[in-house]
């Protein structure tokens, strides 16, 4: 059981990333103040908590009744990855402003795809299969899960004392870099999901 546990612990970090999720909630919010910066956290955590355990309760059974492959869904939420990276290392300062204004950036794209990554979703259907898992190593997951969602919420409420040191800026340089951070792992999703279907068609 603690060996599971350490297993998932690590998975779901590295596909969450609570730092990396950090860097980019201090560059999107640069302009924000305190209270803003600290609702936004807490939205982010609320969202991104309820897509999670959503993926958990209901997201197998979802895929497979609509059909859906699980690499159908990592190639998805792949591209939608990229076209999000492009868009931060492109954006201009107006530009940014205007899509600001006209959604909350809690829900897009710090929850959904930053937070609750396509990555994370697969990752915690897979460890809560329920034709390999009991329901005490899913609660163990869901657990842990939160755990690595708790440590994020820290990490972005920090995130003030980080812009104070790396300025506006500096958190437009980290907001382009993430932006190719996430764009290249988004690559790395949509070949990891190109492969398995070459696999696949291999075998049949």
């Amino acid at each position: 059981m603690l060996d599971k546990i350490i297993h998932d612990f690590l998975i779901i970090w590295a596909t969450i990333d609570p730092i990396g999720t950090m860097a980019l909630f201090a560059g999107l919010t640069a302009k924000l103040s305190d209270h803003e910066r600290r609702r936004t956290a807490l939205k982010t955590f609320g969202y991104a908590t309820a897509v999670l355990l959503g993926a958990i309760v209901i997201g197998q059974i979802i895929l497979t009744a609509m059909g859906i492959r699980m690499i159908s869904f990592q190639l998805a939420g792949g591209i939608i990855l990229f076209l999000f990276g492009l868009q931060m290392i492109f954006s201009r300062g107006g530009q940014e402003e205007s899509t600001e204004s006209s959604h909350d950036m809690a829900v897009f794209p710090l929850a959904i795809p930053t937070t609750a990554t396509p990555g994370a979703i697969l990752a915690v259907i897979v460890l809560t299969d329920n034709s390999v898992h009991p329901i005490t190593e899913q609660i163990g997951t869901a657990l842990v899960m939160m755990l690595v969602l708790v440590i994020t919420l820290g990490l972005m409420l920090l995130s003030g004392r980080i812009l104070q040191v790396i300025g506006t800026a500096g958190a437009s340089i980290l907001t382009r870099l993430m932006g190719m951070i996430l764009a290249a792992l988004s690559v790395e999703l949509i070949m990891e999901a190109l492969g398995v279907a070459k696999w696949i068609g291999n075998l049949n």
